[in-house]
Parts: structure tokens; C-alpha cells; sequence
């Protein structure tokens, strides 16, 4: 405590030459959700209005993606400004602040702390729902002692109520617990859900915020994240027929290398296989849809939260989720690959310095939020961050961006997106490649044919040139690779080209 109160005491001291004239930050997570948000159009059945408010509100950018397809490694890559390529974070473990390169970093709450503003948090922001630890204050970068994450946490977020015993029958792989979804609670209170709490303690943040300081609010919801439980009302937004399906196609598989199984060759996910066997995949995209909307609608009370007070013209609101989600294509239900659908994901921000009713199409990145938000706010700026502000576009979303968009999964697989086209570079040399605008469910793979030789050329140039090995205690959804060997360990298990593919 005594701790938190000397941070408190110094941060309050500081900050007063900020207050005035430094905008608000109100920072919005939501875990495992893909791009079927209403105006993203990934699904023509997706209901979000509070989003799509928002957007027209500011600019949204619908070619957005992550640098992870999986929770810490995406976080951790957006909250330090580097990439796992850099990190060597690929894994669920470790958390970044247990390798001494990392243990010190300034993150990006962090760094607006360093500027006299008053940080909080709830819910899901890093993996793992990180609370302030009991430890001494490290110094910031502007020679200010930081709290650890966040100045104030809040104990809410994750599932919430749980129905009594799982909705669904046993699944492949271990039967992981979070494997769930359905209808849950059956009374239609959504009070005791995870993300109801993580959205009522915003908003009582947003009425009780220090006056002398600006805040950075940061929400992170648990949300369409495994078990997608929902109250029937949210379901009933959604037909109960196969029209919610997304389209997929007979043996997409053929054409992709054997390596795209290896990034993620034994998940608890269950496979598109069983699913369909189990008469369970309607249900899981209609949980999946439910819980989106659901979310969508705390959005907007914490939305409606801050129009309502005294910063609604002063705050500057951006949307992101973590990683894409699967719900059938590919052969697979989940995250942890380098296609659109695992990688892509809202991203739009609104407020002051962004231009209205915009939406920008060209290629970018979770890793760009960080400066994005120091360049809007107009605190000091890091020479040490891997991303490009983002407020060329938000001030004009036809301003050229100088790059695609990489995200990467373990060491050696890469993504690459650029407007046009995806090309995917796996750890063993086999690649893929897609026309987007020709092909936007990435059902042909083109890599093989001559004539796109000079587009995987131009590809290829922005593969990471730092590309680490895993840190030291790296576990859970890891791979490596050894090409002298030809082999490949995934978490721990070998796997053999003759090995079958896990089903």
C-alpha cells in the first residue's frame, strides 16, 4: 500500500501541467473476436451497433491484424510496441516481465503514467488478467517510479457465471474445460457475466476519475473467448438455421502445406470434424455471434458513459481485438494460424484528432496503437517502438501506408498482408499465397504458380529480419523447428511427416 501511495502522491504532483491540455485515453479489448463486427461485413448476419457507431464516429480500419494469432504473444507485442519476432514471446508462457530483457520495460500505459496520467484497468488487457504486484516500483523512462501495470485494477472480468456441469458433449484433445458454449445464465441476467462487471466498473471509473489528471481507462473484455456462454436474448438475434454458417469448401486443406497443421497440431479446439459429427456447429458460431453481440452492447454503455460526462469531447476511444477466430474455414474451429480469419481484427478509434466517417482499407497493425496514441496525445515519443503511428490515416485514410502487415507464429512462420494479397512463409520453406480481392475466403492457393513468382519476391522482402528463438520457459502452443533435421516439436512432442494429422 505504502508503495501505491508514493506513486500516487509523485504521479499527482507531476501531473498537473498535463490535466489541461492532454486528451483522455479510454482503451477497449476484446479477446478471440474476428472480424465479424456489422461494418467489417465478415459475417452478413453479425449484429454490433454500438461498434458501428463508433465507427462512423471516427475512422475504422478494415484491414487491420494482429502480430499474434494467440493471446500473451499479441498483447505483449502491443502493450511493449515490439514484435514477437523480437520478444521471443510466442507461447501463452511466459509473461514478458519474468524475462529479465523485458522485466523492466515501460509499456504503453506505463509510458502515459510517466506523463502524469491516471491509469486503470479491468478485465482482460494482458494475458492473464495481471493485477498490481506487491513489489517495489520500478523507473520509468522519464525517471518516475511506475506502478507495475496499472496505477488502479479492478478484480472483475473472465467467464462469470458457469452453468453446473459443461453444455456440450465431450471434446477431442483432452476436453479442456473452456471448450464450451450455449445458452448460459438460463434466466437471462447478465449481471454476474464477466464482462457486464468489467463494463459497470468503467463507467463507475469514467464518473469518478481524478479532475487534476488525465486517465487512461483501459477494458478488457473476456468475450467471444471459449466458453461462449450467452443469455438467450442475445441468441435470439440469430437464426436458428444453417444461414449463420460461414462458407467453407470440401477439402480446403489439399493445397496447403503440411506445416500449416504443425502451428497448430494438437489444440483443445475441436477440428471442423467434430463439430459437424456432434451436431455442435451452428450451436458454436451462434454462441460465437451471441457473445459478440453481447459485448458489443457493454461496449456501448462504457461508450455512452463517457458521452454522458464532462470528457465526451476530450477522450479518445480506440477498439481492438487480440487475434482472429476460426468457426469451421480451414478445416478447424480457433486461432493459432496465419490466414485472414486468424489474424484479422477490428481496430477503429474516434475522438479528437480523428477524422469522422472513415474507413481506411490499407494494411496495418496492432503493433502501430502504441505510437498512434502518443502522437494523439501528444506526449513525448519513443525512438524504441517496431510500429508507425497510425494518425496520417486518421487524419486522411487514403495516405499511403509503407508497409503490409506481419504477424508471426512461432520462429519462421510468418504472414504477410498487404492490400491486395496474403503470402505465408512457413518455417520449412513451404509458402502460400492469395489473391484477396479475387479470393477473400483464401480457397486457391497460388504460391506454386510462376506467373505470382514477382509478388512472393516482393512478399518475401518484408519476412522479419529479427526473427528470435523462444525464450527460455516458453510453453503451451509452441513450436520449433529444425530444418538440418527436418524436424518439428510441438509442445514438447515430435512430429513426423508420416505422423497423421490429429483430428
Amino acid at each position: 500500500m505504502k508503495n501505491i501511495m508514493t506513486y500516487c502522491v509523485l504521479a499527482i504532483a507531476s501531473s498537473s501541467v498535463y490535466a489541461a491540455d492532454k486528451p483522455n485515453i479510454l482503451f477497449i479489448a476484446i479477446d478471440d473476436q474476428n472480424d465479424w463486427i456489422g461494418h467489417l461485413d465478415g459475417h452478413p448476419l453479425a449484429k454490433t451497433p454500438h461498434i458501428d457507431a463508433l465507427a462512423k464516429r471516427g475512422t475504422t480500419f478494415t484491414n487491420a491484424h494482429c502480430q499474434a494469432p494467440l493471446c500473451n504473444p499479441s498483447r505483449t507485442s502491443l502493450m511493449l510496441g515490439l514484435r514477437p519476432t523480437t520478444t521471443g514471446i510466442y507461447g501463452l508462457s511466459p509473461w514478458f516481465r519474468t524475462v529479465p530483457e523485458w522485466s523492466n520495460r515501460v509499456t504503453l500505459p506505463q509510458h502515459f503514467a510517466n506523463q502524469g496520467y491516471y491509469t486503470a484497468s479491468t478485465g482482460k488487457i494482458y494475458h492473464g488478467f495481471r493485477r498490481n504486484a506487491k513489489k517495489q516500483p520500478r523507473k520509468g523512462q522519464a525517471g518516475q517510479p511506475i506502478q507495475t501495470e496499472f496505477e488502479v485494477t479492478g478484480k472483475f472480468g473472465g467467464v462469470g457465471t458457469k452453468p453446473p456441469k459443461k453444455l456440450i458433449p465431450e471434446t477431442p484433445m483432452g476436453n479442456h474445460p473452456l471448450m464450451d458454449w450455449g445458452v448460459w445464465p438460463l434466466d437471462n441476467d447478465d449481471t454476474q457475466k464477466g464482462d457486464y462487471q468489467v463494463a459497470s466498473w468503467t463507467v463507475e471509473q469514467i464518473q469518478n476519475v481524478p479532475k487534476d489528471r488525465p486517465f487512461f481507462l483501459a477494458a478488457g473484455f473476456f468475450l467471444p473467448h471459449v466458453p461462449c456462454y450467452a443469455t438467450q436474448k442475445w441468441f435470439d438475434l440469430y437464426p436458428d438455421d444453417d444461414s449463420v454458417l460461414p462458407p467453407i469448401l470440401k477439402d480446403d486443406r489439399a493445397d496447403t502445406p503440411r506445416f500449416s497443421w504443425y502451428i497448430h497440431w494438437s489444440l483443445p479446439e475441436p477440428r471442423l470434424k467434430w463439430v459437424r459429427e456432434n451436431n455442435e456447429w451452428r450451436n458454436l458460431v451462434r454462441s460465437y455471434l451471441a457473445c459478440t453481440s453481447f459485448v458489443d452492447a457493454q461496449i456501448g454503455r462504457i461508450v455512452s458513459a463517457v458521452e454522458q460526462s464532462d470528457f465526451a469531447d476530450n477522450t479518445i476511444i480506440v477498439v481492438w481485438g487480440d487475434h482472429g477466430w476460426h468457426l469451421g474455414e480451414k478445416d478447424i474451429t480457433g486461432k493459432n494460424t496465419l490466414w485472414d480469419r486468424g489474424t484479422k481484427v477490428p481496430l477503429v478509434f474516434a475522438g479528437p484528432g480523428v477524422t469522422p466517417q472513415q474507413t481506411c482499407g490499407q494494411p496495418v497493425e496492432l503493433l502501430d496503437i502504441y505510437p498512434t496514441l502518443i502522437d494523439l496525445a501528444g506526449v513525448p515519443p519513443r525512438s524504441d517502438l517496431e510500429g508507425i503511428s497510425l494518425v496520417p490515416q486518421l487524419k486522411n485514410a487514403a495516405t499511403t501506408r509503407t508497409r503490409p502487415a506481419i504477424t508471426s507464429h512461432n520462429q519462421g512462420n510468418h504472414g504477410i498482408r498487404s492490400e491486395r494479397w496474403r503470402y505465408i512463409h512457413y518455417a520449412d520453406g513451404s509458402e502460400e499465397l492469395y489473391d484477396m480481392h479475387a479470393d477473400p475466403n483464401e480457397w486457391k492457393n497460388l504460391a506454386h504458380l510462376p506467373k505470382h513468382a514477382s509478388v512472393i519476391e516482393q512478399h518475401r522482402k518484408w519476412l522479419p529480419t529479427i526473427d528470435r528463438e523462444l525464450v527460455p520457459d516458453s510453453a503451451a502452443r509452441v513450436l520449433t523447428y529444425d530444418k538440418e533435421t527436418d524436424t518439428a516439436v510441438w509442445e514438447g512432442t515430435t512430429i513426423k511427416r508420416s505422423d497423421p494429422i490429429p483430428d
